[in-house]
């Protein structure tokens, strides 16, 4: 960094190198503003390089506002009527990334995640962003300008972007800083907590299945209206797989998860066919893994067999209920819910109600499904503000 740059005054300050910071620098650079981007990581979009195991979900086809979580479930629409799946996607094309469509519209790179960031590095080069790495953010004061100050320099600018992200997997090096700052100016924070996260079980349930770790099976998991039609997987702690990481986001902490075990299927038809536990064995062994099954058998078999019986019975397994006693907190949680309060922004720009200071992506109020959903998020929200900026 030169001796201009650390003393010089910017058009734009964007915190944060991740998904949304990157979008939104671009778009402001775009519009020839001059933008300086800070991560105090070593390099930038750290977490980008580890999405979808190595191949980021970039986006999702489907994406909709009913595919979020937040305080106020209309405040999302805006930016994602503005910059859609369609428009990341074309951009993934201009670059030639190859990509596919896994189940429920999710895009994938063919190759590496490292092409989406290679790929938003360069557009930030040609829009003439400057990005600076290892940039620990100390303070944030607002004179006549936005005056940062970081561990080696000290930077002013115009307007500030807080895209710092959420508490989530606090070993890639998670902090408050967006919080704080939101914080700091009177804005509203709704208390952050993990999301898309694995749930513990408490002693009981661990007792009963825990020994079966690494058993999955398709469920329905539900918490009142909420319900997601996916794969289940017994940890040694507790309960993952994606329809436990997506009803995850919804729990409330103290609640049941309600578990349809046998999604489909008309268990007690089977067992009517022949009244006898070796045939209902047999045809449930169709249905869930051996394992599970014996286990759900040995726990709660049928009171007798009876149209009345097997019909409760299978009542039963199609609204298993259990509560957890805990998630995995923000160490193994994908992303953070809560944030900053979107009453205190513009769904429009993402400005909130202090002049030139906008918040986007994670750090708000607003959080994702499963499957791409997160970085749509990202890129509507950065955009919204790069091109407000």
């Amino acid at each position: 960094m030169t001796e201009a740059e650390s003393q010089s005054n910017w058009d734009v300050i964007v915190l944060g190198a991740g998904a949304a910071g990157l979008m939104c620098a671009i778009e402001a650079g775009r519009r020839g503003r001059r933008v300086l981007v800070l991560d105090h990581a070593e390099r930038p979009g750290k977490k980008i390089l580890i999405s979808g195991g190595g191949r980021c979900n970039f986006t999702n086809r489907h994406c909709k506002p009913e595919n979020f979580l937040s305080t106020n479930p209309h405040f999302a629409k805006s930016a994602l009527a503005r910059y859609t799946p369609s428009n990341f996607l074309a951009l993934v094309e201009k670059h030639g990334i190859a990509w596919h469509e896994k189940k429920l519209g999710q895009l994938f790179c063919d190759r590496s995640a490292q092409e989406i960031l290679t790929m938003l590095l360069t557009e930030a080069a040609e829009a003439g962003v400057t990005i600076r790495c290892n940039m620990k953010v100390l303070g944030v004061r607002r004179t006549d300008a936005f005056e940062i100050d970081c561990e080696t320099a000290s930077f002013r600018s115009a307007s500030l972007v807080v895209a710092t992200g959420g508490l989530s997997i606090p070993k890639m090096g998670a902090t408050s800083l967006g919080y704080d700052i939101a914080q700091q100016f009177g804005i509203g924070v709704i208390e952050p907590r993990p999301a898309l996260v694995p749930l513990v079980f408490g002693r009981e349930e661990s007792d009963r299945f825990c020994d079966l770790s690494g058993v999955s099976t398709d469920v329905i998991a539900s918490i009142g209206p909420r319900k997601f039609s996916e794969r289940m997987l017994v940890t040694h702690r507790g309960m993952s797989g994606p329809a436990i990481l997506q009803i995850s986001s919804y729990w409330n902490g103290t609640g049941p998860v309600t578990l349809d075990m046998a999604p489909g299927q008309k268990l007690a038809a089977m067992a009517q066919e022949r009244r006898d536990e070796r045939t209902l064995l047999g045809k449930l062994r169709l249905v869930l893994p051996h394992r599970l099954l014996d286990r759900l058998l040995e726990l709660d078999p049928p009171s007798g067999w009876s149209n009345q019986a097997l019909e409760d019975w299978e009542r039963r397994w199609h609204s298993w209920k259990i509560v957890p006693e805990t998630t995995e907190g923000f160490a193994k949680a994908e992303v953070t819910a809560g944030g900053v309060d979107t009453a205190f922004l513009s769904a429009k720009t993402m400005e909130s109600r202090v002049p030139g200071l906008f918040f986007i992506g994670e750090v708000v109020d607003v959080t994702g499904h499963l499957g791409g959903f997160n970085f749509q998020w990202a890129w509507a929200s950065g955009a919204a503000a790069g091109r407000a900026v």
